[in-house]
């Protein structure tokens, strides 16, 4: 398994599930040139990835304040993480945040989750729960990594 940063996002978004894709195609334009895109490979296939916002990314506005918050701190938001289904269960999403770590091991991250289950294994990936955030009534879950 490869793990690099990528230029050909495209090849990322087609793994994307359709709902997720309508979050962030349509706005990609404005946000590709503060946004980067770190991926898994096996095989030359991309089986994983996600990306690196170090400005308010479009799935976050309804939280603006909040997201501006975390980006004027120093803190990079971590979004679209994706592992395809397949290949879930392996690890790949641990390998991925272990690898973004070591890439960028000055930086801190934050994230925020709806599907709340997920909140221990961002747990034993070193991330610690901060607040319950809301949008339209559904709970969300904020986290941060702070690297020492």
């Amino acid at each position: 398994m490869i793990f690099k940063k990528t230029t050909d996002v495209n090849a990322f978004f087609n793994i994307l599930p359709d709902d997720w894709k309508e979050g962030i195609l349509p706005f990609w334009d404005s946000f590709k040139s503060t946004t980067d895109c770190y991926i898994i490979s096996e095989n030359d296939t991309i089986i994983a990835g996600g990306l690196v916002f170090s400005t308010c990314p479009p799935d976050m506005k309804y939280a603006k304040n909040e997201a501006n918050f975390w980006l004027k701190n120093g803190y990079l938001y971590l979004g679209f993480i994706f592992v395809l289904e397949e290949k879930r269960g392996k690890y790949l999403g641990s390998f991925w945040l272990e690898n973004l770590k070591k890439t960028l091991p000055k930086e801190q991250f934050w994230l925020t989750i709806e599907v709340l289950h997920l909140g221990s294994f961002y747990s034993r990936n070193g991330f610690k729960r901060v607040k319950s955030i809301f949008n339209e009534g559904i709970e969300e879950v904020l986290y941060i990594f702070e690297n020492h």
